[in-house]
């Protein structure tokens, strides 16, 4: 291992896997575990489970799993190494200095370096005589020198290699420019900056590295006006947010989320401090799960006209998606807010923050324009369409909104309440039928997949999976390997999860979740937590060990026997399990 094992036991004792995913996910105790929603794909009803007694993490609805390294890897987009470095830092641990190798972490702090010094390049250019056209734009949009400067806004030259040419000199490789994205090569292969004749927005992590950029055009014949950086080793749009770096320290426990950089940094200019945009052209739920990390309510401060419309539909239907609030101001006097806090000034734009509504009152707002309230039917179609919004609202939110509309429309109040009541129970029914359905169904589509793309049966696998969660829980099980033919396991995972097992074991090592780290996927890191999860206490565990090799050598020579064919030839395997799940079928 690149670690010591010394150094990862000790770190598992100074971190507790609830601590850590409680600063990210809202956790409830559920007997000895907790619970919630799953920071990784989007859920309504919790399946994201958190195990203190194993130091580990399973999600029964996307097959997520690990120990505090693995899930601080995928929620901060680290690789091991950096993930280990964060936890270490926060346990007060200093990182060991030998045998650690960290040639992904080195690649990774060259490509911010690059970044950071690019971001030098274009605020300097922009600062000189030969940038001005960069620095004209962004006065002619109202920004001041003190906004230019905290955003470290630049200008990329109208050339094709002013870049290229000041990276070198700093000592950086062409193969780390391409890396960083800062370069790019032609069909002819020679090389120029990727970036040109653009004003330039750093695009910060909430570190305070600069992980990328964006570059708005300002030359009206430049076909595209907006150009992101390549995706790299640090920078993947559809995880990232634009001002989250600044907004996360505005004190607020809401964020305004709006379209563009120029929105957010107007609005910081103007005192909104804790506003974000989206990086790419459309919200992405990994942007949301972020966002909800930072705040307890977001207000969604659209474009004021169709796409913006468009688009804010879209983040109502991924933000309801989560445990946030959500808050839709009645914008007017521009488009978008950089041109409304131009128009009509920062405390009518406050105003307008203020008295946003929340997303149903949103809702039924819309929705009064799609039916005539004047007669019977109108009434009784936007009750109806009200009734379905309402199902997922809180008590005292539908006894207010039933009491005010039943009110103004003249309705029974206990006829409407009894149909709202009826329908909520069928619609909360119905979701977790289809939770517990895609759960089941999935389930079922991996363990067929593993089947036939492992070289297993169904029963081979379940002794298998058992196998290695007996081993784990109960490691003196290992004296009954003693004659068994490890090659009866299947391919893959299986015998790559047992051979580190039974190594770990023979050296004396715990065999905790946080020594399979560094060694296996992420995917194989969920699928070993998912086998834990579901790996219950056992009262004769030498028995059912036995039982389990057992299983695994009878069903290994079965199909063996059965096909005549070499098991380690997978193609010839799978067709013999075709062959014999024919011949079941015929039977």
């Amino acid at each position: 291992m690149a670690l010591p094992d010394s150094f990862l036991q000790e770190l598992k004792l100074k971190t507790d896997i609830e601590d850590i995913v409680s600063s990210y996910v809202t956790l409830k105790k559920r007997g000895s575990t907790y619970v919630g929603l799953c920071p990784f794909h989007n859920e309504k009803t919790p399946s994201f489970t958190v195990y203190p007694e194993t130091q580990s993490f399973y999600c029964f609805g996307c097959s997520s799993g690990g120990d505090a390294v693995g899930f601080i890897k995928r929620i901060e987009n680290l690789d091991y190494i950096d993930a280990v470095k964060l936890l270490a830092q926060r346990a007060g641990m200093q990182m060991p200095e030998d045998g650690v190798d960290d040639s992904l972490g080195k690649k990774r702090r060259v490509i911010l370096e690059i970044n950071r010094e690019m971001a030098r390049f274009y605020h300097n250019y922009m600062m000189s005589d030969e940038g001005k056209a960069g620095l004209n734009y962004f006065k002619a949009r109202g920004l001041t020198a003190k906004t230019i400067t905290k955003f470290g806004l630049g200008y990329a030259p109208n050339s094709w290699d002013r870049l290229l040419k000041h990276l070198k000199e700093k000592g950086f490789s062409i193969s780390d420019m391409l890396a960083a994205g800062a370069i790019s090569r032609s069909q002819k292969g020679s090389y120029f900056d990727f970036f040109r004749n653009r004003v330039m927005f750093p695009i910060i992590d909430i570190r305070g590295n600069v992980i990328a950029f964006s570059g708005r055009a300002i030359d009206s014949s430049e076909s595209r006006r907006y150009m992101n950086s390549i995706d790299t080793l640090v920078y993947k749009k559809t995880n990232e947010v634009f001002g989250l770096n600044i907004a996360k320290d505005s004190g607020s426990a809401s964020l305004i989320l709006c379209e563009g950089n120029m929105d957010v940094i107007a609005m910081n200019q103007a005192g909104f401090t804790n506003c974000v945009a989206g990086c790419g052209t459309a919200l992405t739920n990994e942007q949301v799960r972020l966002i909800s990390r930072y705040a307890n309510e977001v207000i969604l401060c659209y474009d004021n006209d169709p796409a913006g419309r468009k688009a804010l539909d879209k983040a109502i239907r991924l933000f309801n998606q989560t445990d946030i609030k959500i808050r839709i101001p009645n914008l007017s006097g521009g488009k978008d807010p950089d041109e409304i806090i131009k128009n009509v000034g920062a405390e009518r734009f406050r105003a307008m923050l203020e008295s946003s509504s929340n997303e149903i009152e949103y809702a039924i707002l819309n929705l009064r324009a799609d039916f005539d309230l004047n007669t019977i039917q109108g009434k009784n179609d936007f009750l109806n369409e009200v009734i379905k919004l309402l199902a997922s609202a809180s008590p005292i939110e539908q006894d207010l909104y039933i009491s005010k509309l039943c009110e103004e429309l003249q309705v029974d109040k206990a006829s409407a309440k009894a149909q709202l009541s009826q329908f909520s129970k069928r619609s909360k029914y119905n979701s977790q039928r289809r939770q517990r359905q895609n759960e089941l169904s999935e389930r079922i589509r991996r363990e067929r997949k593993e089947s036939f793309e492992l070289s297993s049966t169904p029963k081979k696998i379940k002794a298998e999976d058992r196998l290695l969660g007996l081993l784990m829980k109960y490691p003196s099980c290992i004296k009954h390997l003693d004659g068994f033919n490890a090659d009866c396991l299947s391919t893959g995972f299986v015998r790559k999860v047992y051979d580190i097992t039974v190594r770990l074991i023979n050296d004396s090592v715990p065999t905790d979740l946080i020594q399979y780290s560094e060694l296996l996927t992420d995917s194989e890191l969920g699928r070993l937590s998912g086998i834990i999860a579901r790996s219950s206490d056992s009262l004769n565990p030498d028995g059912e060990f036995k039982d389990c090799l057992k299983a695994i050598t009878e069903e290994f020579n079965s199909v063996k026997n059965e096909s005549g064919v070499d098991l380690n030839n997978n193609d010839a395997f799978l067709n013999a399990l075709n062959k014999l799940g024919n011949n079941n079928n015929n039977t």
